[in-house]
């Protein structure tokens, strides 16, 4: 995530708070360099916690960014995970690979299953979030009455986009892959616990329907209810979440269109996730 355009807490807050002070004086190999209200962050940040890997957590300041930050990653982005190589520290970029570096590195607790075909398909559902779902997040959020598109159109989307995901899904759960929290599931989780923000910023709120109330889709909508309940309740998706009240500057400046992070002029532009 780029530097945001909006004043926002400098550091974590709530159970996030928590963490940091376990580890941002740990001596540890590996350094995640953060942004606490980023979303892609988070993926990182639970996959370390979920696989209780050593690690050194620093915040980045997005307005003032150490010189030694921006040697080791000049574009400045985070999450920038911090590499031991023989070569030195190094840096890994983009919230996908930093969590699959993480799984193969670490294969205690893996986030993957073993079989091949298994895994791939767990993939399919991942690129699934990144290529449709976020995109859809953003267009639904950025609505604007100057839009193209009504915002029911943009509600609809966005909605159809969690149901094929969740057909995909093991019927049983209460996770993505049955019973064991998996990458998907570490994949989406973000997004998940951030569907607040259309309650409190959109008119129509969310749209998922209450139980019973789904109609000819009930069963998915009562999968997903099952997912995200799961989901949210998990410790380290809980414990990488601030105080919701300090999220509120950041995404009142996507909900009135006028953030200007690449993904946001993305979104405006028609496009995917940059």
């Amino acid at each position: 995530m780029a530097i945001p355009d909006v004043d926002i807490h400098p550091v974590a807050t709530g159970r996030a708070a928590d963490i940091v002070k376990q580890h941002e004086d740990a001596k540890a190999d590996i350094v995640l360099y953060s942004g606490w209200f980023c979303p892609f962050v988070q993926r990182s940040w639970i996959t370390l916690e979920e696989k209780k890997i050593p690690y050194r957590y620093q915040e980045i300041n997005p307005y003032k960014k150490e010189a030694s930050f921006l040697k080791l990653n000049p574009r400045g982005l985070v999450p920038t995970l911090g590499v031991p190589t023989p070569d030195g520290q190094q840096p890994l970029i983009e919230s996908g690979i930093i969590c699959d570096y993480l799984d193969e590195t670490f294969p205690d607790v893996p986030l993957y299953p073993k079989d091949p075909f298994q895994k791939a398909k767990l993939r399919i559902s991942i690129d699934y979030v990144t290529s449709r779902i976020i995109p859809a997040f953003h267009r639904f959020l950025q609505h604007t009455k100057e839009k193209p598109y009504t915002i029911d159109e943009a509600r609809s989307e966005f909605l159809n986009t969690l149901l094929t995901f969740i057909k995909d899904a093991d019927p049983e759960g209460p996770f993505f892959a049955s019973k064991q929290f998996t990458m998907p599931d570490v994949i989406l989780a973000p997004w998940a616990v951030r569907l607040w923000i259309f309650d409190h910023f959109k008119e129509g709120g969310l749209g998922i329907p209450e139980p019973g109330k789904g109609g000819e889709n009930e069963q998915l909508w009562e999968r997903w209810r099952v997912w995200a309940k799961a989901v949210e309740e998990r410790k380290s998706v809980q414990a990488t979440m601030s105080d919701k009240e300090h999220y509120l500057p950041l995404w009142q400046r996507y909900a009135d269109d006028k953030a200007m992070s690449e993904l946001a002029k993305a979104t405006r532009a028609g496009r995917g996730v940059p």
